[in-house]
């Protein structure tokens, strides 16, 4: 097993996320970590601070040289796939081709309402985010691109400089949807992100995404599978490491431990000591 960690950018400062990030750089057991895409907190006062996740992220590039680094996960709602796709390619190069794509359907009612932008029902989220994983993918890795879908219209676009990785950044789908999403998720994505829930629950999604794998002849080791673990307090090192080889045991590769606010650099090695013994 392989381990991550994540900072949601809500309800903390830039110097303390900036803090951590540069103390995780230095600790070799941590291969990535992580933001997410959201302009309101996601905890109950949802009226709090709010940096950006993309922002943040290329900073973020700028202070690290050895993480890999991603936002967990756009939804794709909040920007059209041709901006998204240059901020993706823009960032492999600024970080070293150090960026993990992450993409979702999205489903923040309450901010996408506030904001007028438009989140429509399952199936048009679900059409829609097929759609632009196709345009994102095109843009990344052709030198022209036509598309026609029923959301976006593409003619003769382009999208220079390429990214450093080819041929393209690994795309991380989060998301436990078995009809669409993961089927996406067999098209599209080098990894997938387990939306929460039991073992059990990640053991059947798990399933569910092999045989939409098998159905378009792709190998699904080609695909990372991931899970957040939720570090409640500083002194719960051990129940998430407990959590995480009992994850190991359901074959997930890649456990991301989501930190607990206030952050603090101090947490990250302890908590990769109580890692470092799980395979």
């Amino acid at each position: 097993m392989r381990f991550a960690f994540k900072t949601a950018p809500h309800n903390t400062t830039w110097s303390d996320m900036l803090a951590v990030w540069r103390e995780g750089d230095q600790i070799d057991l941590f291969e990535s970590a992580w933001t997410f895409d959201h302009f309101y907190p996601l905890t109950a006062d949802t009226s709090g601070p709010c940096l950006e996740g993309w922002i943040t992220l290329a900073a973020l590039a700028q202070a690290t040289t050895r993480l890999r680094l991603g936002v967990l996960v756009s939804g794709i709602h909040y920007r059209h796939p041709a901006v998204l796709a240059n901020m993706a390619a823009s960032l492999d190069i600024i970080s070293g081709g150090r960026l993990e794509l992450g993409l979702g359907a999205g489903w923040n009612e309450e901010e996408s309402g506030a904001y007028g932008m438009e989140l429509g029902s399952k199936k048009e989220r679900s059409d829609r985010f097929e759609e632009a994983c196709e345009v994102i993918v095109d843009l990344l890795t052709k030198e022209w691109t036509d598309f026609t879908g029923t959301y976006y219209q593409l003619k003769h676009a382009h999208c220079e400089p390429k990214p450093l990785q080819r041929p393209h950044p690994p795309i991380c789908i989060g998301g436990n949807g078995e009809k669409r999403t993961l089927r996406t998720t067999a098209r599209f994505a080098q990894h997938w992100n387990f939306g929460g829930g039991t073992i059990e629950e990640f053991a059947r999604k798990r399933e569910v995404l092999h045989q939409h794998c098998a159905d378009i002849g792709r190998d699904p080791a080609e695909i990372t599978l991931s899970a957040h673990l939720r570090l409640l307090s500083p002194d719960g090192v051990h129940a998430v490491a407990e959590s995480a080889a009992a994850f190991a045991q359901a074959e997930l590769d890649l456990a991301i431990v989501q930190l607990p606010t206030p952050y603090d650099p101090a947490v990250l090695a302890p908590l990769a000591d109580a890692l470092s013994g799980i395979n």
